[in-house]
């Protein structure tokens, strides 16, 4: 628990409290204690009664003002998100990006929209995602092959196509989710887009596992 002080409607001043000051920085994604500046108490009619405080990134590197919103309780004002964020694109593995490109550009548009709360259609992106992922890998071991696994159903390709059974039974449970996210009605109501990542997750774990092994196989002959 923080007390700072505010300046209420009336542009009188007063100390509240408020459950805490942000722990990172919204802009550069820093772990942080930042400099507080001012707090202006916000009543509207739209709305119930919420603070603003002004805040500055103290990191070298940044130093960018953003505001911290709080909405109000019985002991105080609750944390509740800071404005404006930059969102972090994910990073992924060399290896990745040696497989699929488009996977990861595909992968950070959905990750975009899920984190401006656009829970509608990002597990779209991530279902999207998957599939370039899928398919780039299996046109990476079978070039030739490349135009019908263009064409075929991800469901097909991931049956026929995929010879780790590792990767075959996540990347098949993945797609059952991700095309949850892409009809009408769902057919796993007790998994959500969390559930999908982390079987994109998972996926992504043994195809390099399978790549480091090729490698190492390589390198170390018998």
């Amino acid at each position: 628990m923080e007390t700072i002080n505010i300046i209420n409607e009336q542009e009188n001043s007063t100390n509240v409290n408020i459950s805490k000051f942000p722990d990172t920085c919204p802009i550069c994604h820093m772990k942080i204690r930042p400099r507080y500046y001012a707090a202006f108490l916000n009543t509207t009619k739209e709305g119930p009664e919420h603070l603003q405080v002004i805040y500055r990134c103290p990191s070298d590197n940044c130093r960018n003002i953003f505001i911290g919103f709080y909405s109000q309780t019985p002991s105080g004002y609750k944390y509740d998100y800071s404005e404006p964020s930059k969102i972090a694109q994910r990073e992924f593995s060399n290896i990745i990006a040696s497989i699929s490109e488009n996977f990861i550009k595909v992968y950070n548009q959905a990750h975009l929209a899920e984190q401006y709360k656009l829970d509608l259609i990002c597990g779209a992106g991530y279902r999207k995602a998957f599939e370039f992922l899928i398919k780039d890998y299996l046109i990476s071991k079978a070039p030739s092959e490349a135009e019908k696994i263009k064409k075929e159903f991800l469901g097909k390709v991931i049956k026929e196509r995929v010879d780790d059974p590792r990767i075959k039974n996540i990347a098949k449970r993945a797609t059952w989710l991700g095309n949850d996210e892409t009809h009408y009605e769902r057919r796993w109501e007790d998994k959500d887009i969390n559930d999908l990542k982390k079987l994109i997750d998972l996926t992504i774990h043994w195809l390099e596992a399978e790549k480091l092994t090729e490698e190492l196989d390589q390198d170390m002959p018998e």
